[in-house]
């Protein structure tokens, strides 16, 4: 019986390309996200989760951005393999599409004239 080489060295790099290729499908598409199981998703005094994250995306193969919401402040972390990081915090989100806030009205001076 006679082994054939080149034939079994050029199957293993296929089967090893395909590998790599469907990592990369994986994490194109998804499959590497940050996920939580419904256990750990806590509900706030009146039934309402006060923290979500509201956007995660990866930097690079190691490090993720991920923006978090607490009650109506917004933090945005850079998570890493060994460390993380508050890159800002106290972030006030923008307001809804639909409700427009009214301009701000500035006091009338107080020097004593009537105009």
């Amino acid at each position: 019986m006679e082994l054939d080489y080149p034939r079994f060295l050029l199957a293993l790099i296929f089967v090893i390309g395909l590998i790599g290729l469907l990592t990369l499908l994986a994490r194109r598409f998804g499959f590497g996200a940050i996920r939580l199981s419904p256990a750990f998703m806590g509900k706030g005094r009146n039934g309402k989760s006060r923290l979500a994250v509201v956007e995660a995306t990866s930097i690079d193969a190691r490090r993720r951005l991920v923006l978090v919401r607490r009650d109506d402040t917004e933090h945005l972390i850079l998570i890493g393999a060994t460390s993380e990081l508050v890159v800002e915090r106290d972030i006030r989100p923008p307001p809804a599409a639909g409700t427009t806030e009214p301009p701000a009205i500035p006091a009338p001076a107080q020097d004593g004239n009537p105009e």
